[in-house]
Formats: structure tokens, C-alpha cells, sequence
């Protein structure tokens, strides 16, 4: 099969496509043929090796020189092609869609039946690849947010944000999202309330829960904009600086120790994809509260250049890498 492989950390033209060996599903895995895959914050910090830190905490991601799995690529939506003997809920034809830890950038992928489920029927291929990673992320920060909370979103227009500003307003939160010129309308056509162009202006008030997806502000900065007893969610985050040694880790890691020793909640949640997670995105994408956003598409051989577009940072919400038609 085709995939894009690295093997030695470096820029998007590290990235080549090269013909491996199709994988086969273990007892409790699915074999799917890949329609298409999206990228995400992730895929580049992996390409890049950065934060050096990872290189050392994440030993099954991140090797010392490169990847620990050559084939990038998280989210994925396709069919079924072929089922694990300890599968019986699913068989091959079936459109599914999840997340892997790598390897969706090929024109198949071996994924645990616990990590993938049945597609949303009114998304195409395109669109479904675009929500587990991201979606799943918002939806586990965003957990136990409720009706008239006030709901600071640090990166709305990002892959994450865009769905979290979603999922803030349909349980009935008072969303601010904060984002560049551009990104404005978007942003508050998604259920915003309240729009900050950070490039004119700064974010005032005090917030119920305060959601950073960028790391581009300090500590103290993000706990002046919390009530009291307010909750400061840090996920990601980060900028490709020529090879960072904590990256966004730093931000993190320190707030959480702060976290010990003031009134306010601060954490970093970890999303874990789960066959429960996706089965109850699809029920509010089916029902037509939240759906994906795709600033561009590109096809398979195009991924290095998918990529740098992504890393620059001009990306808005997710980009999507087409496999198969």
C-alpha cells in the first residue's frame, strides 16, 4: 500500500511516500481502507521532534532521532475492510471513522475496535476525518460545562476551538472566543457570543472557564481572567521555534503545579479516543449541533505540503488529506 513515511525528524519535505506492507488486524482490530485522514497540532510536533522533552517522556510516539511509528497521521474515516476475530459488530463495507496513534496516512490503517465507530451518516468521508482527535479533545475539556457559564475559548478558530466553541454553546454557555481578523465571522457564526480579535484588542472580564489551545500567553495572565473559583483548562498549544526543548510543556507542567496551592481549578485533561466518545459525537453531529469545519483539502502525495500549511500557522479549523476516492 502507499503511505507517508519518516524516518529522521525534520521539515515537511521529510515526508515522502513510499509503498509498504498493508497491515492486518489483530483479534480485536479493524483493517480500514482509508477514504481520508486529517492532520493536527500533533502530526507536526511528531515530524519535528518537538519538544525535545517528548523525545524523553513519550517513548512510544517519539524516538530519539525519529519517529517511533514512521507513518503519521491520527484521525481517519473509511470502510471496514477487513475485522479482527473478536469483532463481530462490524464487517467489511461498513463507513467508520476514529483515531490511531499513527498511521492513518496510507491507504490503510489498523485501528482497536475500542478506538473507532461508525461514521455520522450526514458527513461525507472528508468531514468525518476531520472530528475525532479534535472533537474528542474539546468535548473531554468542555465535560460538565453548563448553561449560562461564561466561557473563555483561547484559539477558537482552530481545529480544537472551532469545535469547542460548538460544544460550549449548545449547553448553553456564554461563549467568548478569541481569534485573528479573519477568523471573526466564523468564529461567531459557530455560537460565539462574544468575539475577540486578539490583533485589536485584549481580552477583558472574568470567566467561568477558561480554555487555552495556544500556549502563546503566561500563567498568571490566563488566572487574571478567572473568577475565583473559576477553571483554567490548558490543552497544546505551541509554536515550531527551530526545535524547543519544554514547548507548550512548560506552561502546563507549571500550571498544574500552581494548581496545588490556589482556590482555582487548573488542569490539563487528556482525550483518549473511545468507540464511547465517537458514538456520542456522531449523535450531536447527526442531530445538527455541532459539525466539522475543513479549510482545505489535499491529496495523499500532497501531505508534505499539507503540512507546511498547516505549521505556518495560517490554518483555520482542519486540514484534510484525501486517500482514496
Amino acid at each position: 500500500m502507499r503511505a507517508i513515511v519518516q524516518t529522521l525528524y525534520g521539515a515537511p519535505d521529510s515526508l515522502t511516500m513510499q509503498e509498504v506492507e498493508k497491515p492486518v488486524p489483530g483479534v480485536d482490530e479493524v483493517l480500514v481502507r482509508v477514504h481520508a485522514a486529517s492532520l493536527n497540532a500533533r502530526d507536526w510536533h511528531v515530524m519535528r521532534g518537538d519538544p525535545r522533552i517528548a523525545r524523553w517522556m513519550d517513548r512510544k510516539i517519539f524516538g530519539r532521532r525519529g519517529p517511533k511509528q514512521p507513518i503519521h497521521g491520527a484521525d481517519f474515516a473509511g470502510t471496514v475492510e477487513a475485522v479482527g476475530s473478536g469483532v463481530r459488530d462490524l464487517a467489511p463495507g461498513d463507513a467508520v471513522y476514529g483515531e490511531v496513534s499513527a498511521g492513518a496516512f496510507a491507504d490503510y490503517v489498523c485501528a482497536p475496535r475500542s478506538a473507532l465507530d461508525r461514521k455520522p451518516a450526514n458527513l461525507t468521508f472528508e468531514q468525518a476525518a476531520a472530528v475525532p482527535l479534535a472533537a474528542v479533545t474539546a468535548m473531554t475539556c468542555l465535560r460538565g460545562t453548563t448553561a449560562g457559564q461564561r466561557v473563555l475559548i483561547n484559539g477558537a478558530s482552530g481545529g480544537v476551538g472551532t469545535f469547542a466553541v460548538q460544544i460550549a454553546a449548545a449547553t448553553g454557555a456564554e461563549v467568548t472566543g478569541v481569534c485573528s481578523t479573519r477568523n471573526v465571522e466564523l468564529v461567531r457564526s459557530l455560537g460565539a457570543k462574544h468575539v475577540v480579535d486578539y490583533t485589536r484588542e485584549e481580552v477583558v472580564g472574568r470567566f467561568d472557564t477558561v480554555l487555552d489551545l495556544v500556549g502563546n500567553r503566561r500563567l498568571r495572565d490566563l488566572r487574571r481572567l478567572l473568577e475565583p473559583k473559576g477553571t483554567l483548562l490548558l490543552s497544546g498549544g505551541g509554536t515550531y521555534d527551530g526545535g524547543s526543548v519544554l514547548g507548550p510543556v512548560r506552561l502546563i507542567v507549571g500550571g498544574q503545579i500552581r494548581g496545588l496551592f490556589v482556590r482555582q481549578s487548573i488542569r490539563a485533561p487528556l482525550a483518549k479516543p473511545s468507540r464511547e466518545a465517537l458514538a456520542e459525537l456522531r449523535d450531536l453531529i447527526e442531530a445538527g449541533q455541532i459539525a466539522p469545519i475543513i479549510d482545505r483539502t489535499y491529496p495523499l502525495a500532497e501531505t508534505p505540503a499539507a503540512m507546511a500549511y498547516l505549521e505556518s500557522e495560517h490554518a483555520t479549523a482542519k486540514v484534510v488529506i484525501t486517500v482514496a476516492p
